[in-house]
């Protein structure tokens, strides 16, 4: 006769099928958790972001630029002689500008506040370097660091942000050269009989080598180009802004436009205010087959 196994055996083996099934489910999940890594945020990595650098400038322009680069105190499009990927740095190296009266001491006051700020900014940078680093070697003994990778990271990119590039020397480079756009008009005396003088030349240029096949199929017409000239009279570039329908008149000026060039270099005042003047004007080829130069 087969014996059968009391209730209370029935119970404790179902328990220890329990407890192996348990025992079972909880290794595989601490192997599971062993599997995974936790590790801080690298500071390095928060640097790499783009961030808009803070930085002081010692001159300004009338045009924002399209693709800023740095905040400032002011708007500067460019101002030095140099392609390369370079930006002036502080602290400011004085201006070279002549004044009188109140406009000097409005100049020097202008000057130290921002010498001022500039050491300011400074200060701060450093403080906030010198605390990280007392909390990173004062925290270093401790299992569990109570300072998070993310706000190491937030204060590196602080102190970024305030040291910006306030360095002891003074750099007068820039990446782009300075530009002056100009049209027909212009009250600077200097500026406008270089203009004169410029657009004179063009037009003996134009009428002695009037195009030959205009004047034969009589055609005649405007156009408007622009032309940027470098401060040594060579031509930069030329630009037509406006056709004038024709191929051959097109083509015609800018041909006399070159053959004009090396134009007149910039007078010592201008050279100081730019490096590449933009000269845009409207030319007419006359029934006269003469070369005109207007607004």
């Amino acid at each position: 006769m087969k014996k059968v196994p009391s209730p209370s055996r029935i119970r404790a083996a179902e328990q220890e099928r329990r407890l192996w099934i348990a025992l079972g489910i909880s290794l595989g999940i601490h192997a599971l958790l062993l599997t995974l890594h936790f590790q801080f945020p690298e500071a390095s990595r928060a640097m790499q972001e783009k961030a808009m650098d803070i930085i002081l400038v010692n001159a300004k322009s009338a045009r924002k630029p399209h693709d800023a680069q740095a905040l400032a105190q002011a708007n500067l499009d460019g101002g030095g002689n140099t392609d390369e990927n370079r930006r002036a740095r502080t602290p400011l190296p004085p201006t070279q500008k002549q004044a009188e009266g109140n406009d000097v001491q409005q100049m020097q006051r202008r000057v130290q506040e921002l010498e001022t700020a500039q050491q300011k900014l400074l200060t701060q940078a450093k403080s906030l370097r010198n605390v990280a680093s007392a909390k990173t070697v004062s925290e270093q003994p401790s299992p569990v660091p109570t300072v998070s990778g993310l706000d190491l990271a937030e204060s590196a990119r602080a102190m970024a942000r305030l040291e910006g590039e306030i360095a002891k020397t003074a750099d007068e480079y820039s990446k782009k050269p300075r530009k002056k756009f100009v049209g027909a008009r212009t009250e600077e005396y200097a500026l406008a009989a270089y203009l004169d003088a410029w657009k004179q030349k063009i037009e003996r240029i134009g009428t002695l080598n009037y195009p030959e096949a205009a004047r034969r199929q009589g055609i005649y017409g405007s156009l408007k180009l622009t032309v940027s000239i470098y401060a040594n009279g060579k031509i930069e570039k030329i630009e037509v802004d406006r056709s004038s329908g024709s191929k051959i008149l097109d083509t015609a000026a800018i041909r006399i436009v070159e053959l004009a060039a090396p134009y007149a270099a910039f007078p010592e005042d201008m050279r100081a205010k730019t490096d590449i003047l933009s000269i845009t004007r409207k030319w007419t080829f006359t029934r006269s087959d003469q070369l005109v130069g207007t607004e």
